[in-house]
């Protein structure tokens, strides 16, 4: 019978009024919902959604406890294997993951499962439960280099195993991406980054911010003179890329990292911000990615009358996530598909005043199997005041320009293993660092599988 119910929507603050604000959309499920839609789950013998889970949750087991009412033993199960669920039942691409591989989603609606590991994590986090069970401490000392999604995986994993962990983070808040990256409206920062940095910490991992590793300190500074046995590196990819087309460098071009962080770290959304954001009435974001929605959809509630998404591919190639794209649209994003700016146009100040772009067709398939735009020679020009490059990132180079032995791969990242073993002794690797942009929940998966081999590496010298 499980299979007969509808997957059990989620309520979400109205498209229009959600616009103006930074309040988060989703409204996340209640008890009753919740329970119903965890009832949807046939408990597979061979769980497809496990395979698919960068950090191997066990999947059909919480939502099992969910189903039963037993939120707390939910909690127990994911905590195993998740130091974020909070973050990811909000921000993870369930679709393409669990979710992607949910036997109920061949013929139907897959279960909901983003959303219920979001209520179990947001139950935990209102009734204060944590769970702080580890291994008797060892004394070995282990640097964390960044505090973002693989940071403080790996920082978890080794703080129960019983490593005496020290997490380094440039900025002066932890969290990475998901402090300054991801908005408020999808992800809140002192609901829910703050209170699961906090129980990584609760863990007895101790987080030093305003530290650069690679300027403050040095990886062998961490070795010589602090006393560490392993230094895992998680910086994440910080650096914007931009299309080297003319009129980049105008007033009123700017990255959407920039954009972002500044929105976020500097709180330039609020009306007293002493680092406000200047977006004028009409806004271009150029890129078609999640960060791009965040982009976009950040503009709009910073007072912009047009917002448009410009995308050289067609929807149907967005790499965006659909629910993303979705809300987008819902609030007022327009899209410009099969559209290439060739130039940024200015006024006689300096300022941006259109983006001129090139029509585009699809032609044969690429090597990732998306097929790739072709130029038509027809040519247009958006009026526009503020352009957001959203282009993706890459690695900063800070680190492997300052350690000594530390080979970087063709993407200008660390040269690491699937495992995070670097070509320097005692020096891990992963997560964006290492393999340029992804997700969240794939950097996570990079830290856990650090952790392991740092364990192994540990013993390997006793």
């Amino acid at each position: 019978m499980a299979n007969k119910i509808s997957r059990v929507p989620v309520r979400e603050q109205d498209p229009k009024l959600r616009a103006t604000n930074f309040d988060e959309v989703s409204f996340g499920y209640n008890r009753e919902e919740a329970m119903l839609e965890a009832s949807r789950c046939l408990n597979c013998k061979k769980p497809a959604c496990m395979t698919a889970c960068p950090v191997s949750v066990k999947i059909p087991f919480f939502i099992q406890k969910v189903a039963e009412g037993d939120f707390k033993e939910a909690a127990r199960i994911i905590s195993i294997d998740s130091s974020l669920p909070a973050v990811c039942g909000r921000v993870c691409p369930q679709e393409s993951q669990c979710e992607g591989s949910c036997v109920l989603g061949v013929k139907g609606e897959p279960v909901a499962i983003g959303k219920l590991e979001r209520y179990v994590a947001d139950w935990s986090r209102e009734n204060g439960v944590k769970f702080t069970d580890k291994a008797p401490a060892n004394g070995v000392k282990i640097a964390v280099a960044g505090s973002g999604p693989a940071g403080l995986a790996c920082a978890s994993d080794l703080a129960k195993m019983g490593y005496d962990v020290t997490i380094f983070e440039g900025l002066h808040k932890a969290g990475g991406v998901l402090e300054y990256g991801i908005p408020e409206f999808r992800l809140p920062k002192e609901k829910v980054v703050a209170a699961e940095v906090a129980n990584v910490k609760a863990l007895g991992v101790k987080i030093e911010t305003n530290v650069v590793v690679g300027r403050t300190v040095t990886v062998d500074e961490l070795f010589d003179q602090e006393g560490f046995k392993a230094v895992f590196i998680a910086q994440g990819a910080g650096f914007p890329k931009f299309m080297n087309i003319p009129g980049e460098n105008l007033n009123g071009v700017v990255s959407a990292n920039e954009f972002l962080t500044r929105n976020n770290l500097m709180q330039a959304y609020k009306a007293d911000s002493q680092t406000p954001i200047y977006v004028g009435e009409s806004v271009c974001v150029v890129g078609g990615g999640n960060v791009a929605m965040d982009a976009a959809r950040t503009a709009l509630r910073l007072g912009a009358k047009s917002v448009k998404i410009v995308y050289r591919r067609t929807e149907k190639e967005l790499p965006a996530r659909a629910e993303e794209v979705h809300h987008a649209k819902e609030e007022g994003v327009e899209f410009c598909f099969l559209t290439n700016p060739v130039e940024v146009t200015a006024d006689d100040k300096g300022w941006v005043k259109g983006l001129k772009c090139e029509k585009m067709q699809l032609g044969e398939a690429d090597a990732s199997g998306r097929r790739s735009p072709e130029p038509t020679g027809e040519f247009i020009e958006i009026e526009t005041n503020t352009v957001i490059m959203s282009l993706g990132t890459v690695p900063n180079p800070l680190i492997a320009a300052t350690t000594p032995g530390l080979e970087r791969n063709r993407k200008g990242g660390i040269d690491a293993t699937d495992d995070g073993v670097t070509s320097r002794k005692g020096v891990f690797a992963g997560g964006d660092a290492v393999t340029g942009a992804a997700t969240v929940i794939l950097a996570m998966g990079a830290g856990r599988k650090a952790a392991k081999t740092i364990d192994e590496y540990i013993k390997s010298l006793k």
